[in-house]
């Protein structure tokens, strides 16, 4: 088992309150639960959700899936370099082989992740066995521990149950931007009866309520918690912003002081504030809004 002591996690993470008009007029209490506090580098539900996975590699490579702006790949790329074990990154886009590397994936490069990149129609296919052992063949990462895209598999899962468990008497509602599901079937396991998670899908396609089933299934053997989703807030897609997400993003963080992370957090504020005007949420309701992530220094 691989220690992860030494990198002094801040858990559990800081509750604040946000005093914002446009809940406080509604009569909704606004808190933000600082999972961006956790560690600098392993931040939010990367920690949460790559910690256990960490400890059961044992010290062996680490291989795991990503885009081309996979926050996921960089939190992994960050662990090996703060821990000493070596990374493989398996990129979506054959293509991008021959392009210079982005900002995203040039510091997975420079925190000392191997990156390999595998044509699409084989990294939609990851999943497979038979294409799985191939693509790690292909890696020279046959030996090495395997950590599914997003990092959401049972141990992630299991290790997300403590965010929930974390806010227990702490909101009625408590909401989180989603990519792969992971983060929230965790959190619903872990809050208590008569309280709600709620999700803002980043990605379209309506295939998430699925996959949240599926991984709750591997984790806990069943259905746990009340949950749902809201996909209206993805913005055109993941890695996709526009003017009116950003200049949303800007007034918030200006408002409030807060850093505004936007391709997953501020999606999911930009959610929580139209729920609100929508009349969501009864009045009297606590609302806790997870901030999952930190936006991106190159």
């Amino acid at each position: 088992m691989t220690s992860l002591a030494a990198l002094r996690p801040e858990l559990p993470s800081p509750v604040q309150h946000i005093d914002d008009e446009r809940f406080g007029r509604r009569g909704v209490r606004l808190v933000v639960k600082r999972d961006d506090l956790i560690h600098p580098e392993l931040v939010g539900n990367k920690w949460r959700k790559l910690a256990p996975n960490l400890r059961a590699a044992a010290g062996r490579p680490v291989v795991t899936f990503g885009g081309a702006y996979s926050n996921h790949l960089r939190a992994t790329a960050a662990a090996g370099r703060l821990l000493g074990l070596p990374t493989v990154g398996v990129v979506r886009g054959e293509e991008l082989a021959d392009r210079p590397l982005n900002p995203s994936l040039a510091r997975c490069a420079a925190d000392g992740m191997r990156l390999h990149f595998v044509a699409r129609s084989a990294y939609r296919r990851k999943t497979d066995p038979g294409t799985l052992a191939a693509i790690l063949r292909a890696a020279g990462a046959e030996d090495a521990y395997v950590v599914p895209e997003g990092g959401s598999n049972s141990l992630a899962v299991r290790g997300c149950e403590e965010l929930g468990e974390e806010l227990r008497g702490r909101a009625d509602v408590v909401a989180l931007a989603c990519g792969t599901g992971g983060t929230l079937a965790g959190l619903a396991a872990g809050l208590a009866p008569g309280q709600r998670a709620l999700g803002v899908p980043v990605l379209r396609g309506g295939f998430l309520d699925g996959e949240i089933r599926t991984l709750q299934q591997r984790a806990f053997g069943g259905p746990r918690g009340d949950w749902s989703l809201d996909d209206r807030f993805h913005f055109g897609g993941y890695a996709r912003t526009a003017p009116e997400l950003d200049a949303f993003a800007e007034a918030f963080e200006q408002r409030h002081g807060l850093p505004v992370e936007r391709l997953y957090v501020a999606k999911m504020l930009y959610g929580l504030v139209t729920l609100a005007e929508e009349g969501a949420f009864p009045r009297g309701t606590t609302l806790a809004a997870v901030i999952t992530g930190a936006p991106f220094a190159c």
